[in-house]
């Protein structure tokens, strides 16, 4: 099978170093970074990409359209590494030029998954075009839901974006939500799909990670339970872990 990932691409860096008193100016902790370990991965719709590269099998193909200066595009957490608490993000963001999405054939794909971050790689109109030119689409995005997204499959929102929202989404879109609940896990229609409790360590990309394990299960077998079941246990295996991650079959 082909799938297809569209959106935003940035990099992740991960600073950790040790934080033992407060600052004197103000009542913020003092993070000593020095020698401190450094991660970096890829973030954002590289994620989910990523994610979904780590659950297919070497038979399926998974493509990817981004932003050419992604690497330009960063968010830099400083943690404390004992306790990994995040002290502080830092977001550097360049210009992103907009997606040409007509020029995508996006009739040799299985599934296409629009990871939307509303920083300009793609618009609604944008979205709108690509959920009515293929027959599955999956839509996690930043941006206000409305009638441009009436004909996506299926819409991953987490539960703080729905209840801003949910005043204003008609029944053709609420009926296409699955919501993320955090540790309680998710919802979809009138029935939720609660997850194994677990350590919870880091819950950064947690979400990308979801839509690309509900992506894979949904387009192999057309069941939605156990797509969601799916998901849910993949952003379990995340959030176990310290820094953006990718979950494993």
């Amino acid at each position: 099978m082909k799938f297809l990932v569209i959106g935003e691409g940035c990099r992740d860096i991960y600073r950790y170093g040790n934080s033992n008193r407060l600052c004197p100016e103000a009542p913020v902790p003092v993070l000593n970074i020095d020698n401190g370990k450094v991660t970096v991965n890829p973030g954002m719709a590289m994620n989910v990409y990523k994610n979904i590269q780590s659950l297919v099998t070497e038979e399926d193909e998974v493509h990817f359209v981004t932003n050419n200066n992604w690497q330009n595009v960063t968010k830099t957490r400083y943690v404390d590494q004992k306790t990994n608490y995040l002290i502080l993000r830092v977001d550097q963001n360049d210009e992103i030029a907009r997606c040409k999405v007509k020029k995508i054939k996006l009739s040799e794909y299985d599934c296409v998954v629009i990871s939307d971050y509303n920083k300009g790689f793609l618009s609604e109109e944008d979205i709108k075009y690509i959920s009515v030119n293929h027959r599955l689409t999956f839509l996690d995005t930043k941006k206000i839901l409305g009638d441009w997204c009436k004909d996506i499959s299926f819409i991953k929102i987490n539960e703080n974006e729905y209840n801003k929202t949910k005043h204003m989404l008609n029944p053709d879109i609420e009926s296409k939500l699955i919501i993320t609940l955090g540790p309680e896990g998710a919802r979809y229609l009138n029935k939720t799909y609660p997850v194994s409790e677990v350590e919870i360590k880091d819950t950064s990309g947690a979400g990308d990670t979801f839509v690309a394990g509900l992506s894979v299960s949904y387009t192999k077998n057309k069941d939605i339970d156990v797509s969601i079941k799916f998901a849910n246990s993949c952003a379990t295996q995340v959030v176990q872990r310290k820094g953006v991650s990718v979950a494993c079959v």
